[in-house]
Parts: structure tokens; sequence; C-alpha cells
């Protein structure tokens, strides 16, 4: 796979990544799966990943200021 940004070559790895879920709430999900170019550091992710990150933060509580969460693939 190719880096839609520099043509570099996208690695899979886990990154945390961080969420913004409302006006003061952010979610950092812990080891989710990306593919990360070597190159520039672009990151894509996968469509069956993004649901399951959907259904991590639709059930986060918006109330806290920071959660972070563990993603379990």
């Amino acid at each position: 796979m190719k880096c839609h940004v520099c043509g570099g070559g996208m690695q899979s790895t886990q990154s945390d990544m961080p969420f913004k879920t409302g006006p003061h709430s952010i979610v950092i999900l812990k080891e989710m799966p990306v593919f990360q170019c070597s190159n520039c550091q672009e990151f894509l992710v996968e469509d069956a990943v993004m649901e399951q990150v959907e259904n991590i933060l639709a059930n986060t509580d918006q109330g806290t200021e920071l959660e972070i969460v563990r993603f379990a693939a």
C-alpha cells in the first residue's frame, strides 16, 4: 500500500490516537491499529477499525475531560 501524500510505503502498526468527543472532552485510544507511512508519518485507518472506534467513543462518558481507553481488536 502506498501513501496518498508522498507515495511512501505504508506499514501496519499500532498508535495512540486522540479523539475530541465534545467541547471539553478528549478520548485517547491506546494501541489502535493503523497504517503509517514510513516516510512522512501520514496514517490511514481501515473502515472496520473506524467502526470499532465509533462504538468505543459512543460508550465513553461525555462529561469526562480526558479518558484513556485501550483499543481491543
